[in-house]
């Protein structure tokens, strides 16, 4: 599960912080019928540190419903805690998820052994796969290979999601950790706008924002990539830059929610305190749109 494309939908809630779980259905129904390999529920995407336990709890046994086993599930697991985020992997794990999600979150800046025992104890809470989430932008975290690979030997640990590079970067960069894990350790890479040319670098994942609301042009990005169709990618991604440069500008998350809430797939805005788009974002977000619709 861990290989191909990982969708990751936004969760829409009210503005109390209450799943509207029909709509995570309706989104769920898209990535499943699309046929994307994987659905990374309650990622950074589907803000999972604004929301509490119990909201997750009931965001991931909804997903199981609707998805209906069709899909493999991966969940996000991250909390502050140690405790907080054994308890969410077994939460998971009781609601039907195939496999878990694990950021270094916090807010006394962490060091390398502290990460490595959280992760091994979430890790060896459940019997679900792990994929370990390098999302240096948002914890202030950043793992070094010599960590992945310390990990990577820890019973359960199966993956990593690592944030992605330029073409010009990723293929030291990739080669390097590849030859420090396990040749079944999977390396897949988030960070839209990098994930064709990690893709094309040897990575085996996508991790994708924009796969959760828009999974065919990604897919056949993806697959591209995948088959080392470099003209094919070119191609798309043509069609791709003008989402990606709002990507850049505004963050995914609030471009994602608010493209979400354009096509009539959500209804609300991102979590107090973020704020909507502004006025002029939101005008290009059709444009963008309406550019991979040719895809």
């Amino acid at each position: 599960m861990f290989q191909g494309l990982s969708a990751f939908p936004i969760t829409p809630a009210d503005p109390d912080g209450r799943v509207k779980t029909d709509e995570l259905a309706g989104l769920l129904e898209r990535l499943v019928v699309a046929k994307v390999d994987s659905i990374g529920l309650l990622g950074s995407t589907g803000s999972y540190m604004y929301l509490a336990r119990e909201e997750r709890k009931r965001a991931v046994a909804a997903a199981v419903a609707a998805v209906k086993g069709r899909t493999p599930i991966i969940v996000g697991a991250g909390a502050m805690r140690t405790d907080e985020a054994v308890r969410l992997a077994k939460d998971a794990e009781e609601a039907g998820a195939d496999g878990l999600l694990l950021a270094p979150v916090s807010y006394t800046p962490l060091r390398d052994e502290e990460v490595f025992r959280h992760f091994a104890a979430v890790a060896g809470a459940t019997g679900l796969p792990l994929c370990i989430y390098n999302n240096p932008s948002t914890t202030h975290f950043t793992f070094s290979d010599a960590l992945i690979a310390r990990l990577a030997a820890v019973p359960g640990i199966k993956a990593v999601k690592n944030p992605g590079l330029p073409a010009a970067e990723i293929g030291p960069r990739h080669a390097a950790l590849r030859a420090m894990v396990p040749a079944e350790f999977a390396i897949g890479y988030s960070g839209d706008w990098h994930a064709s040319a990690c893709l094309l670098a040897g990575g085996v994942g996508w991790y994708s924002v924009i796969g959760g609301l828009l999974p065919e042009p990604t897919l056949k990005l993806a697959r591209a990539a995948a088959a080392g169709d470099r003209a094919e990618v070119e191609r798309i991604e043509a069609a791709f830059a003008p989402l990606w440069d709002l990507f850049k500008q505004a963050s995914s998350y609030r471009i994602v929610h608010a493209a979400a809430k354009r096509l009539g797939l959500a209804s609300g805005d991102p979590p107090a305190p973020l704020l909507p788009p502004t006025a002029d974002e939101i005008a290009r977000i059709e444009p963008a749109l309406a550019a991979l619709r040719a895809v």
